[in-house]
C-alpha cells in the first residue's frame, strides 16, 4: 500500500524553515520577500522577528599613486556592520475552495554600516585636502608654492596680517590729516596708494580665504562614514485554484513600498566627496506581484514561482556637498534639496517542498535579483561627479556589477506529534567584487538550524538560527578606485516566529 504524506501531518515541520532562512548579503536585499505564509492551507497567520549580527572588518588602502586598482594593506577599519532587526507578518484565509486572500508585511531592503577608529573612512581627510590645494594653487600664487592646508592657512593669515597693518596705517594717516590739515598734500597720495594696495591684496586673497575655510571645515571633521537604508512593504494577494483537484493556483496583487536612506561620507578614502551628507524623505510607491503554484497533498509537494515587479520611487533628498559650495564660490550652494528617482529591483522566487517519508520534508528555495540594474544617483552628488568623468552621465553613489542568485536547501523532521526540527544549507552569489565600500561583502555560505513546538493544535512557536561565512570583497568608490579590503568575515541570524493555523 502506497504511503501518503498529508500536508496536515507534516505542517509541524514546514514553518521552521522560514524563521531565519532568507536573509541576504547581496546588494540591499534583507528579507528575501518570502510569501510562503500565503501558500499555507486554511486560515494561517504568523509574526516573525529576525535579528542579524554580522562581523565585517578589513583594512583601508595605504597605496599612494595613480593606479585605481592597486592595493597596499593599511589601517584596520574595525567592525563596520551594525546589528539590526526587523519584523515580518502574514495572514491568509480561504474564501472558499477556489479563492484565497492574504496580506503580507516585510522589510525587504536595507543597509546599516558605520566606520569607526583610525582609518581612511573616518576623521580629517588630510591627504585629499592637501591634494586639492596643491592642484588648485599650482602656479597661481606669485612667489609662493603652496601644497598643503597648513601652508595655505599660514599664507592666508600672513597676508591678512599685512592687510590689517596697511589698514592701520591708512587709519593713522587719516587721523593725522584730521588733526593737522596742512599734512593733506603730503599724506593723501600715500593714503590713496595704500588703499589701492589693500584693495588689490583683498581681491587676491579673497578666493584663498574661501578655499582655506573649506579646508579648515573638512579637517575639523571627526565623524566616521555611515549609511542606513530602511524599507517597508505591504502586499495584498488574491489567489484562485483550478484543475481537477484544485492542484494549481494563480495569485497576484498590489505591493505598497516605503523607503528612506541616510548617507555620510567621511575620511580621505572618499577624496573630494568627503563631507558629503544626504537625507532622503520617506517615499511610498507601488508595484505588483504575480505567481503560480502547484500542490500534490498525497506526497506533501508544493511548488511556487513568484515574480515581483520593480517599484519606481521619486523622493525629496537633501544633500550637503562642501565641494559644491567651494566650486560655486558660495557656501550656500553646498546644501540643496532636489528630487531623486530610485527603482528597487524586480525579483523571482522559487519555493519547493516535498515529503520524503511520513515524518520528513525536503525543501528548496531559489531567488534571483538583478542588482546590476540598480543604482542610487543623488542629483547634487552626480552633478559634481561630472567634473571627474568629463561627460554628461556622471557617477552614481551606489551601484552593483552582478545579479544575485541565492539557493537554500533544507530538511525538516517531525520528532514527536508537537515537535519538529529542521536544518538548512545555503549559498548567495553576492553582487560583485569589488563592490561598494558601504557594504563590502560578496555573498556567503550558510548553515542553519530550527525547531518548532505546537503549543496547541493551532498555535505554534518556532525558533531558528543561521551562521554565515561572508565572501571576501574589496571596497571601491564609484570611480572604481579600491579603498579597502575585507576578508574572513562572518555573522549570525536569530529568528523567532509565532504562528496560527486553523481549518
Amino acid at each position: 500500500m502506497r504511503a501518503t504524506f498529508h500536508l496536515k501531518t507534516l505542517a509541524v515541520a514546514i514553518a521552521t524553515l522560514s524563521v531565519a532562512s532568507m536573509t541576504n548579503a547581496a546588494g540591499l536585499d534583507r528579507s528575501g520577500q518570502d510569501i510562503t505564509a500565503f501558500l499555507q492551507d486554511g486560515t494561517y497567520a504568523e509574526a516573525v522577528y529576525t535579528y542579524i549580527d554580522a562581523d565585517v572588518t578589513g583594512n583601508d588602502n595605504a597605496y599612494v599613486g595613480t593606479s585605481d586598482t592597486a592595493y597596499v594593506k593599511g589601517n584596520k577599519t574595525g567592525d563596520i556592520a551594525e546589528s539590526y532587526d526587523f519584523f515580518r507578518y502574514g495572514v491568509k484565509t480561504d474564501i472558499n475552495d477556489t479563492f484565497s486572500v492574504g496580506i503580507l508585511y516585510d522589510e525587504p531592503f536595507g543597509a546599516a554600516a558605520a566606520y569607526t577608529g583610525d582609518n581612511n573612512f573616518t576623521g580629517a581627510p588630510t591627504a585629499a585636502i592637501d591634494g586639492l590645494i596643491a592642484q588648485q594653487l599650482d602656479g597661481k600664487v606669485p612667489g609662493q608654492t603652496i601644497t598643503s592646508a597648513a601652508g595655505l592657512d599660514a599664507y592666508v593669515k600672513g597676508v591678512q596680517q599685512q592687510l590689517a597693518a596697511g589698514r592701520e596705517q591708512v587709519r593713522q594717516g587719516e587721523a593725522a590729516i584730521a588733526a593737522n590739515p596742512a599734512l593733506e598734500s603730503t599724506l593723501r597720495p600715500q593714503i590713496v596708494a595704500g588703499k589701492a594696495q589693500i584693495a588689490a591684496g583683498e581681491a587676491q586673497v579673497a578666493p584663498l580665504v574661501g578655499l582655506n575655510g573649506y579646508a579648515a571645515g573638512q579637517l575639523a571633521n571627526t565623524e566616521g562614514t555611515n549609511v542606513e537604508v530602511r524599507s517597508e512593504s505591504i502586499t495584498a494577494i488574491l489567489g484562485a485554484k483550478f484543475g481537477a483537484n484544485k492542484e494549481f493556483q494563480i495569485y497576484g496583487g498590489p505591493v505598497a513600498q516605503r523607503i528612506e536612506a541616510q548617507t555620510r561620507l567621511r575620511g580621505s578614502a572618499y577624496d573630494l566627496a568627503t563631507g558629503y551628507t544626504s537625507n532622503s524623505n520617506p517615499d511610498m510607491d507601488y508595484g505588483w506581484l504575480a505567481g503560480v503554484s502547484y500542490s500534490k497533498p498525497e506526497i506533501a509537494l508544493k511548488a511556487a514561482l513568484t515574480y515581483r515587479s520593480e517599484i519606481d520611487h521619486k523622493m525629496d533628498i537633501t544633500e550637503t556637498y562642501p565641494l559644491a559650495g567651494l566650486l560655486a564660490g558660495n557656501p550656500a550652494a553646498a546644501t540643496q534639496t532636489n528630487e531623486m528617482e530610485i527603482t528597487t529591483p524586480k525579483s523571482v522566487n522559487f519555493d519547493f517542498q516535498t515529503g520524503i517519508n511520513p515524518t520528513t520534508l525536503a525543501t528548496a528555495k531559489v531567488r534571483w535579483v538583478p542588482w546590476s540594474d540598480f543604482a542610487i544617483v543623488p542629483p547634487l552628488y552626480n552633478q559634481i561627479s561630472k567634473r571627474a568623468t568629463g561627460d554628461d552621465v556622471g557617477l552614481p553613489l551606489v551601484d552593483y556589477d552582478d545579479d544575485q542568485w541565492q539557493v537554500e536547501l533544507g530538511l525538516a523532521k517531525r520528532l514527536a506529534p508537537a515537535l519538529a526540527v529542521s536544518g538548512t544549507v545555503g549559498w548567495d552569489s553576492g553582487s560583485g567584487d569589488p563592490t561598494t565600500s558601504l557594504g563590502p561583502i560578496d555573498g556567503y555560505y550558510s548553515v542553519g538550524l530550527g525547531a518548532k513546538y505546537n503549543v496547541t493544535p493551532e498555535w505554534a512557536v518556532s525558533v531558528g538560527g543561521k551562521y554565515l561565512w561572508f565572501g571576501d570583497a574589496k571596497g571601491k568608490l564609484p570611480t572604481q578606485q579600491i579603498v579597502g579590503d575585507f576578508q574572513d568575515n562572518d555573522g549570525y541570524i536569530l529568528g523567532m516566529k509565532l504562528s496560527y493555523q486553523g481549518k
